[in-house]
């Protein structure tokens, strides 16, 4: 079983950007949909942007949409986040998640976990 592992966090102003990646160890990752979630302490999971296995298929929260851009590269096994116009809000914990269907915006639905990587926006 493959493993996914979370880096680029960081404690920034708001405005700042940041970018984070999402590794697979496994070669199948590249087949499977991917996930951004994030958790802020005392909140439950929060969608933040889906990709497909190919990244022709996008989908991203209303309250990141315009800020926040996912992308993909397979022949590095890797996703990423871009984060522009960061805000306070956005303070959480950053997972990633995969999964053999199609994109799904439920966190249920990721067997596949990474442990995170926390990102703190500064007012």
């Amino acid at each position: 079983q493959g493993q996914l592992v979370e880096s680029g966090g960081g404690s920034v102003q708001a405005g700042d950007s940041l970018r984070l990646s999402c590794v697979a160890s496994a070669q199948a990752f590249t087949r499977y949909a991917m996930g951004w979630f994030r958790r802020a302490p005392g909140k439950d999971y929060e969608f933040v942007a889906s990709i497909n296995w190919n990244g022709e298929s996008k989908r991203y929260a209303d309250a990141v949409k315009g800020r926040f851009t996912i992308s993909r590269d397979n022949a590095r096994n890797t996703v990423y986040l871009q984060m522009n116009n960061l805000k306070p809000e956005d303070t959480a914990v950053y997972e990633c998640g995969a999964r053999g269907d199609g994109p799904s915006w439920l966190p249920t639905d990721y067997p596949y976990w990474g442990r995170g990587t926390q990102v703190t926006v500064l007012s």
